[in-house]
């Protein structure tokens, strides 16, 4: 899922081709993408974009009026620019949204449809779809501690609730913790005040190196081949290689459709943490520590 350094510079590549754009038409190709009716979606048409925010892990885009567009592109959707005047606007897509400066279109890999479009009828309503989530990289750490430490979690939750983090998902959670060299089911009022800051640090700088990777990546293209597993990621998407700061294999704990990878040197002093299912498949020849992984 595209994450706060992701959608970061989505929504800066659009603020250069469509802030003071204007909507001319839109096409939605799959009937359950659209998941409000009033507004009409027509209620764009003809209005200028004055405005583009991250809410969360969504974008926004605000139209003359105070009306908003709210875009949720979830595990697989993915953005797509083309120019006024292109022939072509690649792979069949959920959603095209024709601008006079050029179009943009939403696509969405595999056959599960979870990305989701919303039209909001002022910033009111827009705002009620932020699940609250603290902005990291603008909050002082008093405010930082306070939510992080007004529940008892493991870190891993904590990190990608939206309700307490803005922005932050699978990928970074795990970048993040290893680089404040934190074990992902440590207890959040478990940690101690140096723990706390290493984390805070950490957080304010992945994130931004993040940002400014992509945005070097991207140069002046729209960004393309956004994903979550990138080959210079230290941990995550990583398992089984050599951790870049120790040496030691990556490890992994899976749950669902996800994956939480740590460096059992760096983040667990050595402990492999518990796989719920291959832990109890492999009951006592499951590996405790990275010694034991031979």
């Amino acid at each position: 899922m595209p994450e706060l350094p992701d959608i970061t510079v989505y929504i800066e590549a659009l603020r250069e081709r469509i802030l003071g754009a204007k909507l001319e038409s839109t096409r939605i190709t799959h009937p359950f993408l659209l998941r409000t009716f009033d507004p009409p979606i027509s209620l764009l048409y003809g209005r200028r974009v004055i405005d583009l925010r991250r809410v969360g892990k969504r974008v926004a885009i605000g139209f003359e009026g105070d009306q908003w567009l709210m875009l949720h592109l979830m595990i697989a959707g993915r953005l797509h620019w083309f120019p006024a005047g292109a022939t072509k606007t690649g792979r069949a897509a959920l959603a095209y949204f024709v601008f006079d400066t050029g179009t943009l279109t939403l696509t969405e890999a595999g056959s599960k449809r979870r990305a989701s479009l919303w039209v909001f009828g002022s910033s009111k309503q827009l705002s009620e779809q932020d699940p609250g989530g603290l902005e990291i990289l603008e909050a002082p750490y008093e405010e930082f501690r306070n939510r992080l430490l007004a529940e008892n979690h493991t870190l891993k939750r904590s990190l990608t609730d939206p309700k307490t983090f803005s922005g932050i998902g699978n990928a970074y959670s795990d970048e993040i913790l290893h680089r404040a060299r934190l074990s992902p089911v440590t207890l959040t009022q478990k940690l101690d005040e140096p723990a706390v800051r290493r984390l805070y640090d950490a957080i304010r700088e992945v994130l931004p190196e993040w940002i400014e990777r992509l945005q070097k990546d991207a140069g002046q293209d729209f960004p393309q081949g956004v994903t979550a597993f990138r080959p210079e990621m230290a941990v995550h998407g990583r398992f089984g290689k050599p951790c870049p700061t120790c040496g030691a294999p990556v490890q992994r704990i899976r749950y669902a459709d996800n994956e939480t990878n740590y460096c059992p040197k760096c983040q667990t002093g050595g402990r492999i943490l518990a796989d719920r299912s291959l832990s109890r498949l492999l009951k006592d020849d499951w590996p405790r520590t990275i010694d034991e992984l031979g």
